[in-house]
């Protein structure tokens, strides 16, 4: 089916239908994070290897995702979008019948690589089809639903694991995946292409130490988060004596916070500019990040808490994302793509260190260590803005 488009916006609905396979896509990722537990139990293995789920669709997401995209480049967006839907499907099948750890790894490993075509090349359709007055809010409503799975995603499939046990989660997110690859194959058009990202832009983007420099603060940034954050079912349950219902409602409030984050950084952006707004937000993390060390505190304090956290966490992804775009324009493309990537080295690196951190201590030990690689984070946004500065100036 072609569709015919006005080429100074998308077509009607097509927005809302990328940002919806984008929560899937959401969902899909970090659903493990509400089961850890679950799959700790059921396959017999202990909470950090368990979290380790995570961290390898984390890494495989990293790896592959700038690589697949630069070597479909010329391939139509809807075939490219909607075989990263089919392929995230097929790893997400594998993950409800996975017998045992290993295959859980690469199934997810799988999955991952259809989410790194999906999220990237869908942003690029959308900033390219917006009217140059628009972008930024097309571009904010489409990474809108990676948001909402926060919200609404994670817990709700944290729910259906802890009711129903943790494959009927996967399972879910299966028949989402199916709907949303069909919706994409009728309603974006065909034969959409647009300026073909090539291996050779990646390595000229791989090459510039200055925009790499700005990109894996992405990475420094959020990996401070999930180290507390992966593990965190684990954590309430052993200092707060919480189940699925407490679980999910601390999931939930962290999804709110992310939302309200979106927004936040958006405004700080516009107020403070960029470099401000994410040297503020690092001074936040390293602030209420060690607060989790403290656990046991009252159920109020405890939901004020995540929701706060969440929303200095998530209101990285505006100011952000603008900063980059000022650094390297001729490379935004390619730059969008490895700060996807950028976010799931992140997401690798914290809950592999906050698996490190529990085997030598204990799960109470988290939050200060997340506050402490929050600190690193900070010097990292430092030294790239000088860095940056210094290039400016010729130096």
């Amino acid at each position: 089916m072609t569709i015919e488009t006005d080429p100074s916006r998308p077509p009607t609905g097509l927005i809302a239908l990328l940002s919806g396979c984008n929560f899937v896509i959401g969902m899909g990722a970090f659903v493990v994070i509400g089961m850890v537990p679950l799959l700790a139990s059921d396959l017999g293995i202990s909470t950090a290897a368990a979290g380790g789920a995570l961290t390898v669709y984390a890494l495989a997401y990293a790896v592959l995702s700038p690589l697949l995209v630069s070597i479909t480049g010329r391939i139509g967006r809807r075939r490219v979008i909607a075989a990263g839907m089919g392929l995230f499907a097929l790893g997400t099948l594998f993950s409800a019948l996975a017998p045992n750890m290993t295959l859980l790894y690469l199934s997810r490993a799988l999955a991952a690589a259809g989410a790194g075509l999906v999220t990237p090349v869908g942003a690029a359709v959308v900033a390219a089809l917006a009217p140059k007055t628009a972008q930024g809010k097309a571009i904010a409503t489409f990474y809108f639903g990676l948001t909402l799975s926060q919200v609404l995603g994670v817990p709700a499939g944290g729910w259906i694991a802890f009711t129903f046990g943790w494959r009927a989660a996967f399972w879910i997110v299966l028949a989402l995946a199916l709907v949303g690859a069909g919706l994409v194959w009728v309603r974006v058009p065909a034969g959409l292409r647009f300026t073909p990202v090539s291996l050779r832009d990646l390595g000229r983007a791989l090459r510039d130490g200055v925009v790499m420099g700005a990109v894996l603060f992405t990475a420094s940034f959020l990996g401070a988060i999930y180290v507390l954050f992966t593990y965190l079912a684990p954590l309430l349950e052993q200092t707060m004596g919480y189940g699925r219902d407490g679980i999910t409602l601390v999931l939930l409030l962290f999804g709110a916070g992310a939302v309200a984050g979106n927004l936040i950084g958006g405004v700080l952006t516009d107020r403070l500019g960029p470099v401000k707004s994410l040297v503020l937000l690092c001074l936040g993390q390293i602030v209420l990040m060690p607060a989790f060390s403290g656990l046991p505190v009252s159920g109020g304090l405890l939901l004020a808490l995540v929701f706060v956290w969440s929303a200095f966490g998530w209101s990285f992804v505006a100011p952000q994302q603008v900063r980059l775009l000022q650094l390297a324009p001729s490379l935004a493309g390619v730059v969008l793509a490895l700060n996807a990537a950028a976010i799931y080295v992140g997401t690798a690196a914290g809950s592999a260190l906050g698996g490190a951190v529990q085997t030598m201590g204990d799960l109470t030990w988290l939050g200060a260590a997340g506050g402490v690689v929050a600190l690193g984070a900070l010097g990292h946004i430092l030294w790239s803005h000088r860095a940056a500065n210094l290039r400016s100036a010729g130096l």
